[in-house]
Parts: structure tokens; sequence; C-alpha cells
């Protein structure tokens, strides 16, 4: 009964307790160990330990030991010792099943098997999410294992009838089932609709970038006291020959007989794939600072123009991360929303963008002035930018989230700049996961799946000899370094696990030393989504920072300040 309740313990821990990763080993170690003792010496129905279960116990507190004492081994070694403790258990559950024994033991042993088995090769599927999220299933068989002691400790106490064993592994069968099919199903993704006819470029296209090419009318997803459109449009590749992208103009429900203040918005990461586009989605307008936009447009008379990027909704490598190339296609689209006759907007402009967004944020104020002389840029806001391509790809590049932004830059990349051969040059037993992502969008339900399959990759995707040549100053490359033609704000969350703050702060640093007037706030406790959040503190300021750049109030740098 003592190790039955500890087992309990050990599994409700890993269910409700925050842990790392060294932790979740260390836990899931001892109660390896818990069990491998209670199978050692803890006889059965009739009795006896047989020398089988024995010699199961001294391997399962052996792998156990090797956990508890090895927490540091890194995810795929401690997945492996897991996988095996529970295999080398369904195994040995199986040969009593073979031995014989009552009919309620044979069953009982029988389902136990299966059980462990089961959990045993998702362990092996899934070597990161077994010791981080997938932690739960394990959790679940140290709960049922830990109610099996129980119930038979109860039953001989109290002369119950034997098969309330045979229930206890049912249900951990049940469990390791559902854990499995769940598997399945999340790392399969979520349905998403392809591109229609809208998105498929005409017979004659213009050479000319900016050019609106057709528009339609979104009745799904766009806010009360708002209209939405889809629009497609001419624009250039990164090497600067002509191409097509689509994105979404939002304003206000009511015309008016003025131009309306112009919102020209670069989205965050959704993808690589032309499902992905935020023009497909079923919440347009929800990306990003999306509460902060809709409030721009039905509060304050705006209208917001966002471009889905080449590769997005149309066909042709998404130039992801590749700052240049992203700000001219969210530049474009501001332009062909000048031809769109719905509306009508002003050459002044103010930039948004978050995450990916905010990089082709920094990046479309750069190249404004030289681009697109017509605009001018009254300010540019970037939030959580991905500034420092090269300083995130080396910080999170053993981490989940990284390694999925990883898979989408490799998987790009690898066709936009040919001569780096990037798919040759991956980690090895990185390329299946790569090639994985490559399918799956960062938005929506379907972002789980995104980051499940970067959990599949066992190591960073990119090696150092790699980050550390023509691939590393390709990414120093996208770093944004100005001169920028108005104010600018960077709004960072202190508790962002994917853009860090001190990278941010690093790169604040060195554009402040530069004399660039930067206006940069920190949020203590936001992590990168919370920070663009409906209830976020940014989320007022972002519109009244932009409102005074209408009124051309004085900005607030932060540079000199401390």
């Amino acid at each position: 009964m003592a190790i039955g309740i500890a087992a309990v313990a050990v599994g409700v821990l890993l269910f409700l307790a925050p842990m790392h990763v060294q932790t979740v080993a260390l836990v899931t170690g001892v109660g390896f160990v818990l069990v491998g003792i209670a199978t050692a010496l803890i006889p059965n129905l009739a009795g006896s330990v047989p020398v089988h279960a024995r010699a199961l116990g001294g391997v399962l507190v052996v792998l156990g030991g090797a956990m508890v004492v090895w927490p540091r081994a890194g995810a795929p070694g401690l997945a492996f010792l897991i996988g095996a403790a529970l295999i080398v258990h369904g195994v040995v559950a199986l040969w009593q099943v073979v031995r014989g024994g009552g009919v309620d033991q044979r069953i009982t042993a029988a389902l136990t098997a299966v059980a462990s088995i089961t959990v045993g090769v998702v362990a092996f599927a899934w070597p990161v999410l077994t010791l981080v999220l997938f932690r739960f299933g394990v959790a679940a068989w140290f709960v049922f294992f830990g109610l099996q002691l129980l119930f038979t400790a109860l039953a001989r106490r109290r002369h119950r009838h034997r098969w309330v064993r045979t229930i206890a592994a049912t249900s951990a069968l049940a469990i390791a089932v559902l854990l499995a099919y769940g598997s399945v199903r999340l790392l399969s993704g979520v349905p998403l609709p392809e591109p229609g006819p809208f998105y498929t470029a005409p017979a004659n296209v213009p050479r000319e970038p900016g050019k609106l090419l057709r528009s339609e009318a979104l009745d799904e997803g766009v806010p009360d006291g708002a209209r939405g459109w889809r629009i497609l449009y001419t624009t250039t590749h990164p090497d600067g020959s002509p191409a097509i992208s689509s994105g979404t103009i939002l304003a206000p429900e009511n015309s008016s007989d003025e131009p309306f203040p112009l919102l020209t918005v670069a989205h965050g990461t959704t993808g690589i794939a032309p499902k992905c586009a935020p023009s497909l989605s079923a919440t347009p307008f929800d990306d990003g600072a999306g509460t902060a936009l809709q409030e721009m447009v039905t509060q304050h008379g705006w209208v917001a123009v966002t471009s889905d990027y080449i590769g997005l909704g149309t066909q042709g490598t998404h130039p992801y991360l590749v700052g240049e190339a992203e700000a001219r296609n969210v530049l474009d689209a501001s332009r062909a929303a000048l031809q769109f006759d719905e509306i009508s907007t002003t050459t002044d402009t103010v930039i948004w963008g978050h995450s990916q967004g905010g990089q082709a944020a920094l990046w479309t104020g750069q190249i404004a002035g030289s681009y697109v002389p017509e605009f001018h840029v009254k300010g540019v806001a970037a939030f959580a930018p991905a500034a420092d391509l090269f300083g995130l790809a080396e910080a999170d590049k053993s981490e989940v989230g990284g390694k999925t932004i990883s898979a989408y830059i490799a998987n790009t990349w690898n066709n936009l700049y040919p001569r780096l051969q990037l798919s040759e040059h991956l980690t090895p037993g990185s390329k299946h996961g790569v090639e994985k992502i490559r399918t799956l969008c960062f938005n929506g339900k379907d972002a789980l799946p995104a980051i499940l399959r970067g959990s599949e990759i066992p190591n960073q995707v990119f090696p150092d000899q790699l980050l550390n040549g023509e691939f590393g100053t390709l990414l120093k490359n996208q770093t944004p370094t100005g001169p920028f033609p108005s104010p600018v704000l960077v709004a960072q969350g202190l508790a962002d696990p994917l853009v860090k703050p001190e990278l941010q702060q690093n790169w604040i640093n060195a554009r402040c030393a530069a004399g660039e007037p930067i206006d940069y706030r920190t949020f203590p406790g936001l992590s990168h989504m919370s920070l663009v959040a409906a209830d976020s503190p940014l989320t007022p300021q972002i519109v009244q920072w932009t409102l005074d750049r209408w009124t051309g109030a004085a900005p607030t740098p932060t540079c000199n300040a401390g």
C-alpha cells in the first residue's frame, strides 16, 4: 500500500507541478525505482515472487536510477530510458500471460502489457514531449500502477474479488490507447482551407509592383463596425523578380468624404504553406495586436492593410524572415490599397508588426523612403520583433519553439538560397521533423501540431558550423539597423521565451548608440503572445502612440532614460 500511494503521488506530481525537463526526469526516475521495488518484492496472489518478476524489478530500478543520476542526459536519451522501462515491463507482463495462472491474472497481465508497451512506443516517438508535455501520459501510467497495487492490497486484506486488479488494468489500457490516439490526431494537424481560384495569378500580370489585381469581400471574421476584403496584388521576390501576393483590407463600416488614415500592418509567423495565409483564416484580423488594430479601425476611423506575404495564399516560396523582401510585400499591399475603389486612404501611414511582423515592420520603415517615396511614414511600432535573427537562432536553437522556427527557415531558405544546400547540412535526425513541419501552420488550432512536431526534432536544427558560415552571415544581414524615417516604438515582454529580452535589449542598445531615438517599453511577466493580448497594458498604449504620431505629438525616446 505504501508503494502504491507513493506511485500515485509521483503521477500526481508529474500532472500538477511545473517542472523543467531535468526535474521531470528526476521524478520519473524515482517513480520507476518504486515500480521496480514493487515488482521485485511484492508477492502475487499465490503468495510468491516469480524469478522473472525479480529480474524485471531489477531492470526497472536500474533504468529509474539512471534517470535520477543522469537527469541532464538530454530529452532523447531520457525518453529512451522511459520507453525502454515501459516496454520491458510490458514484455514481462506478456510472459506472465504465456506462463499461465488464473483467468483474471492472465487478463490483467495482458491488459497491463498492452498499456505499458503502448505508452513506451509513444515515449520513443515523442522524445521531448515525453519529458515536457507528454509527461502526463507517463504520469497516468504511474497513477494506475499505484492504484493497481492499492486495489491488490485491499483485495487481500478484505478478501475482495481478484477481478479488481483486472478493472484497474483495463483503466490503464484505456488511458494508454487514448494517449496514443491523441498523439496521432495532434501530430496530423488541423485541416485548413486551401487557396481557391482567387489566389491564382491572372493571365496578364503587370511587372510593376504594387498593382491591384482583384479583390473580394470577406464575410467571416470581420469585426462589428467594419468592412473587410481580401486583395491580390503585384510585388517582388527576394531577388527582385515580379511576383504576386495576397492580403487584406479592414475599413470602417461607414464611408467618409476624406481619405482614411492608413495603418500598414506586417503579420507575425503563421507558417510557410499557402494555406497558412491570414486572409484564408476564419479570424483574419486577430493576428498580433488584433484588438488594438480593430479599435483603430472601428473607433478611430483608420484603414488597416495587411500583406499575407508571397507564398502564403499565393504560390511561390515564402520569404520567411527575409527582412527586405517582407518589407516590399508589405509596402506593395499599401500601394495596391490606393487603387481600391471602395475606400480612399492617405499616403501618410504608421507601420505595425509583431514577432516576424515586428522585424518586417522595422525593415518596412527602413526601406520605405527609397522603395515607396510617395508614402510618408509617420511612425513604426514593433512588438517583440525578431530583430536579431542570428542571436535568436543561437539562443533558441535547442528549444521547441526555436526548432519549429528553424524548420520554417530551413524549408524556405533552402529554396531562396540554393547555394547553401541547407537540407543537406541539418543536424542528424532533424530532416524528417523539418519536412513534417513544412505543411503545418503556426496559427489557430494548427499551431499545436507544429510545436509538437518541433518537439520531435531531437537536436538543434542547424549545426554550429553552419551558423558560423555563410548561413550565419545571411541571418545577421536580416537585422534592421536603420536609419528609420520616423519615431520607433519597440515593446518587449520580459517573460518572452522565444524572443529573448536580453537579445532585444542588446539590439536596442546598439540602435541607441547609433543615434536612433527608440522608444523602448518593457512589460514584466508578459510572454510573446500575452504582450499583444486584448488585456495587455500595451494595447491602449499602442493605440495612443499611433494617434500621437498622426497628430504630430512629440515622440518619447528612452535611449537616454536612466
